[in-house]
């Protein structure tokens, strides 16, 4: 008969322990960071590669360091004194890089090992690791009105090739790092997340902010036309950021969640045709659709199952889609004007 593991149970993490964030110059380690700020905490380390003047969001009174974590003496660096570390340093994008650039992403394996080797031997209470729904096996998702994917649709593997595969092994270490070492870990595959303060253009975007960018620039050049990749149809469900770091909180948190991936994801399926309808009835405006068939396009469908979550954090995103891109549009509105004003955005 098999044991359960004895769990000890951690202090209160105070306003004055140091919290670690990688990838803070990104988009939801960014509002990570400014997340638990607004909590009062006062010793928070944003680390990411890029240079300062590049990051989404500079929060102030915050450790901001501009450090490459895909370099083991950097780990060392960024996880000393730390309680709770939380990574999310990647280099990743929407389905137009992650197609294209999967050595990239496959590489991003280094950030992995290394922050949790060096997490360990700081003697770090907590590590967060922030996993993808591209984990999951893509022979479940080649119907666009698939079912929500539940954790163990992950196995038998088949991940998307590059990203999904690199975040599915970092998981396997999160979860041996528990069995064998002790350390606390916690995972969490994020299905699209969205908001302001992201990427909005040059490549790395992901669809709400792509589609909300080219009705935009429609509207703009007095041209009412768009141009979709594929044929529409593929469905998502996105969620918003808010949502995502108050979840990320508390999987963090959970106990019954140590080394168990879970499902972090709105469950409001969309197709992308659908997605662009919202976007459109937010600005007003009609626009003539056209397809590219040859465009990166992913999966025909994927959806999050939160049976799980909700049974363990009796809590799952619910900031409905059309309200949530509401405010997105706002933002990439107001730095779409901004850039063509000769104003520096961070894109």
């Amino acid at each position: 008969m098999e044991t359960k593991r004895f769990i000890e149970k951690d202090p209160q993490l105070q306003k004055d322990d140091l919290i670690v964030i990688t990838g803070a110059g990104g988009f939801i380690a960014g509002n990570l960071a400014r997340y638990f700020k607004n909590k009062g905490f006062t010793r928070i380390r944003a680390v990411d590669k890029k240079p300062l003047y590049e990051w989404y969001l500079k929060v102030p009174g915050v450790e901001s360091l501009c450090l490459d974590v895909s370099r083991e003496e950097n780990c060392k660096r960024v996880c000393e004194g730390a309680v709770e570390v939380y990574q999310l340093a990647a280099d990743m994008g929407g389905m137009g890089f992650i197609e294209r650039f999967r050595v990239e992403c496959l590489r991003s394996i280094l950030i992995n090992t290394h922050m949790i080797e060096a997490a360990y031997r700081a003697g770090v209470r907590n590590y967060f690791y922030s996993s993808s729904a591209c984990a999951y096996n893509v022979l479940l998702q080649q119907d666009p009105k698939v079912r929500a994917l539940k954790e163990s649709d992950a196995y038998p593997a088949m991940a998307e090739r590059g990203y999904g595969w690199e975040k599915l092994i970092s998981e396997m270490f999160c979860q041996e790092y528990w069995a064998e070492r002790g350390m606390k870990t916690h995972i969490a595959r994020f299905h699209n997340v969205y908001g302001p303060n992201g990427t909005w253009d040059g490549g790395r975007e992901k669809a709400p902010a792509a589609l909300c960018r080219k009705v935009i620039e429609a509207i703009d050049k007095k041209d009412l036309n768009i141009t979709i990749w594929g044929d529409g149809t593929p469905t998502r469900s996105f969620m918003y950021i808010d949502d995502c770091v108050k979840g990320i909180d508390m999987i963090m948190h959970c106990d019954e969640l140590i080394a168990t991936p879970i499902n972090l994801g709105s469950s409001e399926l969309v197709s992308i045709n659908e997605l662009l309808s919202k976007v459109e009835k937010i600005a007003g405006v009609k626009l003539k659709r056209h397809y590219d068939p040859d465009a990166p396009r992913g999966v025909a469908g994927r959806n999050s199952d939160n049976t799980f979550i909700k049974k363990m954090l009796k809590w799952e995103p619910k900031t409905p889609l059309d309200e949530g891109l509401a405010v997105t549009y706002k933002w990439i509105q107001e730095q779409y004007h901004n850039r063509k004003k000769g104003k520096r955005v961070v894109e």
